[in-house]
C-alpha cells in the first residue's frame, strides 16, 4: 500500500533546538530520524512539505485549495493521505475539504499532536503511525475502509467535519460531539462501518470545487447585546452569509429591532444560518416562542452542524453557486457530505 503523507506545519511538525531549546519546523530527513517506523513496515510513504511550513493559525482558503490540489494530482498514485496539521485550525481545514472532494474514494486523514515530534513524551509518532495504517486501510474487495476526510488524535476516528477542538491541553483535543467515531484504536483499530460513508465511484474519478466566497461572518448573541452591534455587522459592505451564533435550541432575544434588522439582512441577500453556541444538540428553531422571529425574518436551520462545517460550507456554497440565492439555500438546508442531522 501506497500512503502519501503531506507536510503543512504545525506542533507535530517541530523540533526543539538542543542548543537553544527554541523549537523550529523540521526537514523532512530529521523527521525520518524521529519516526524511523514509518519506513520499516509494509506501507510505502511518501512526503511533501508546504514550502514554507505554517502555523495552522495562517492557514486560509488559498492553502486548502493547495492541500486539494496535492491529493488531486497524485490521487491514482496513492492508496490514501496523511495530513499533517496544526490542532488550532485543523477543524476548520477538514471541514473545508469534504466539501471540496466529490466523489472521494480514498482516505485523507487529517492529525497533529499537541507537542512536537522531537519531544520524549509526544503523542506525535501514535497519532502518526496509525493515521498512516488508518489511510492504508482497505477490505477484502479492494474498497477503502474509510473513504472520507477525517481527523484521527488520540485513539479517536472522526468525520472531518464534525469535529471541534475542544481541550489546548490534553492528548484527547478534539470531539465530535454530535457524531460518533469512526473508528477506535486501540490493541486493535475498530471501524465503525455503519456511520462511515459509503465508497464513491471509482470509475468516475475525483472532482475537487476550488471557489470559496470568504464575504461572511459570525455573530454571536449574548445576553444584553446591542443593536449598534447587531447593525454593525449585518451592514458590512458586501457581506453574503452569516453564521448566527444562538442559545440553547436555536432561541435569541425577541427584540423587535434584532428582527428588523435579521429581516432587512435577509431581504438583501444575506444567507443566514442558525447555529446553536452549545457543543451538543441540534436547533429547532419554532420549538421555543424565542425563535418564532428567526423564522419570520428568514434565518436557515443550521440543525447540529458545527461552526467550523458550517462557516467552511458557506464559504463553498456561496463561492460555487453564490449566484443562484435559492440553490444557495437549499445546499444550506441539507447535509452535503455527512456535516449535519437533518429532521
Amino acid at each position: 500500500m501506497n500512503v502519501l503523507l503531506l507536510f503543512t506545519g504545525g506542533t507535530i511538525s517541530m523540533v526543539r533546538d538542543a542548543e537553544t531549546g527554541a523549537l523550529h519546523p523540521a526537514d523532512i530527513q530529521t523527521f525520518k530520524t524521529y519516526v524511523p517506523e514509518l519506513f520499516a513496515g509494509d506501507i510505502h510513504v511518501d512526503m511533501i512539505p508546504f514550502e514554507p511550513l505554517l502555523d495552522s493559525s495562517d492557514l486560509n482558503p488559498d492553502n486548502w485549495r493547495q492541500m486539494a490540489q496535492t491529493v488531486q494530482q497524485h490521487y491514482d498514485a496513492y492508496d490514501g493521505f496523511v495530513i499533517l496539521h496544526g490542532t488550532d485550525t485543523m477543524a476548520y481545514s477538514a471541514s473545508a475539504l469534504s466539501f471540496m472532494f466529490d466523489n472521494l474514494c480514498k482516505p485523507v486523514v487529517f492529525t497533529g499532536s499537541q507537542l512536537p515530534v522531537g519531544v520524549l513524551r509526544s503523542d506525535a509518532k501514535e497519532n502518526l503511525l496509525t493515521a498512516i495504517e488508518i489511510a492504508a486501510a482497505y477490505d477484502a474487495d479492494g474498497k477503502a475502509l474509510v473513504p472520507e476526510v477525517t481527523v484521527y488524535m488520540d485513539g479517536e476516528l472522526y468525520r472531518g467535519n464534525r469535529t471541534t477542538k475542544r481541550n489546548a491541553e490534553h492528548f484527547s483535543a478534539f470531539n465530535s460531539y454530535n457524531y460518533p467515531a469512526l473508528a477506535r484504536a486501540g490493541v486493535h483499530i475498530t471501524y465503525n462501518r455503519p456511520l462511515i460513508q459509503s465508497i464513491g465511484n471509482t470509475a468516475r474519478g475525483l472532482h475537487v470545487y476550488e471557489r470559496f466566497d470568504t464575504r461572511v461572518a459570525i455573530l454571536k448573541l449574548f445576553p444584553g447585546i446591542t443593536e449598534a452591534v447587531v447593525a454593525a455587522l449585518l451592514d458590512i459592505p458586501n457581506l453574503h452569509g452569516v453564521v448566527l451564533e444562538t442559545f440553547g435550541s436555536g432561541n435569541a432575544p425577541t427584540h423587535e429591532w434584532l428582527y428588523e434588522h435579521l429581516r432587512s439582512a435577509v431581504d438583501r441577500g444575506v444567507v443566514i444560518v442558525n447555529k446553536t453556541q452549545c457543543n451538543t444538540g441540534s436547533v429547532s428553531m419554532g420549538q421555543y416562542a424565542v425563535s418564532i422571529n428567526l423564522l419570520k425574518a428568514g434565518v436557515i436551520s443550521g440543525y447540529d452542524i458545527t461552526t467550523e462545517a458550517l462557516l467552511t460550507k458557506m464559504m463553498h456554497v456561496l463561492g460555487e453557486y453564490g449566484d443562484n440565492l435559492e440553490k444557495v439555500k437549499k445546499m444550506l438546508s441539507v447535509s452535503l457530505c455527512g456535516e449535519m442531522t437533518v429532521d
